[in-house]
């Protein structure tokens, strides 16, 4: 009952967090966007997916803000969500609550486009292939927005998209090439040039490097550092690898549950000079495998070790219950013949 009073809480102070952004916003458009303002401003964000008793709080609460030219990382285990906040500011995901202010614009949440939106955010996804279009010609992928926003003829679009190659490290011959003739992380430098086709001023990073192989992640690590320094980018990266968040941003914000639960810099990520037990587990995991230590990891979402686990599996079923056969099975018990 405490979870579905949240839930209509949120939903109920929407239209409050909605206009007073909007209020912000006009301003923003009337006296232009500050330079010293941030890049981003989330106050409040909550994303509420269902209705109901079906309805599920994915992101509670949420605040941080953003500078221009920073690079700000959000991590958490899978689930917590960090892809949604991504979603929620390109408008992919409903804003159930909150307000959310990107370079003086609110993300579209009517589902019309927001041409003028989508030139200042852009977002590169986790897994490349799934975002190319298979039947698509990666010269007709580059051209796309451009002629959706009707930028230059078709000579022009024809120079942009060789520049855009190049500048991802690919070379012409790659330009009438499909999706399936790359590998994954040639696919994923088309899917990054895309993303800067419009010359968007922020880019959301959606763990750009999950699904590459560890000796292709690097440079594309280093070509997202590289374009950054080149186009003066603003970046907010996901990402579960620490490794990652602590090569690339400069501040994060660590999720569970939907919400953020510490802020830190990247100096106190290396240094390990965290406060939250569930930050401290996160850095534990992050230094390898360990069988002592992952028997004393706490499940976050039980509140029990994996030690206290095991113990109440082996106590068996409570009383007056009677074990299962899967139950029986796994503690070696024979069923007795009938």
């Amino acid at each position: 009952m405490t979870g579905q009073r949240d839930i209509t809480s949120a939903q109920e102070t929407a239209a409050k967090d909605r206009a007073d952004a909007g209020t912000a916003v006009s301003a923003d458009r009337e006296g232009g966007h500050a330079p010293d303002a941030p890049a981003i401003h989330v106050h409040g964000l909550t994303v509420v997916f269902g209705r109901g008793r079906d309805a599920v709080q994915a992101v509670r609460d949420v605040s941080f803000t953003v500078q221009p030219g920073e690079t700000f990382g959000l991590v958490g285990e899978s689930g917590s969500g960090k892809s949604t906040v991504l979603k929620a500011l390109t408008g992919l995901a409903p804003i159930s609550a909150g307000a959310v202010n990107i370079a003086g614009r609110q993300p579209p949440q009517d589902g019309r486009p927001d041409l003028a939106f989508c030139r200042t955010v852009q977002m590169v996804f986790q897994d490349p292939y799934a975002s190319l279009h298979p039947r698509r010609t990666i010269d007709a992928t580059l051209a796309e927005p451009l002629i959706i926003h009707g930028i230059g003829d078709r000579r022009e679009r024809e120079i942009r998209v060789l520049q855009a190659l190049a500048d991802v490290g690919l070379g012409p011959a790659f330009r009438f090439r499909y999706p399936h003739q790359l590998s994954g992380g040639q696919r994923q430098r088309v899917a990054i040039a895309r993303a800067l086709m419009l010359e968007p001023s922020i880019v959301l990073l959606d763990e750009p490097t999950s699904a590459l192989d560890v000796s292709i992640q690097a440079e594309v690590l280093n070509l997202l550092k590289r374009l950054k320094r080149k186009r003066g980018l603003t970046y907010v990266l996901v990402s579960h690898n620490l490794a990652v968040i602590a090569h690339m941003c400069e501040r994060l914000a660590v999720m569970c549950h939907g919400r953020i639960i510490e802020a830190l810099n990247v100096e106190q990520l290396r240094t390990g000079n965290v406060r939250e037990p569930y930050t401290r587990q996160l850095l534990e995991a992050a230094r390898g495998y360990d069988r002592e230590k992952v028997r004393r990891f706490i499940d976050f979402h039980s509140g029990q070790s994996a030690i206290d686990t095991a113990a109440t599996e082996q106590a068996g079923p409570p009383s007056g219950r009677v074990a299962r056969p899967s139950e029986r099975r796994e503690k070696g018990e024979r069923r007795k013949p009938s």
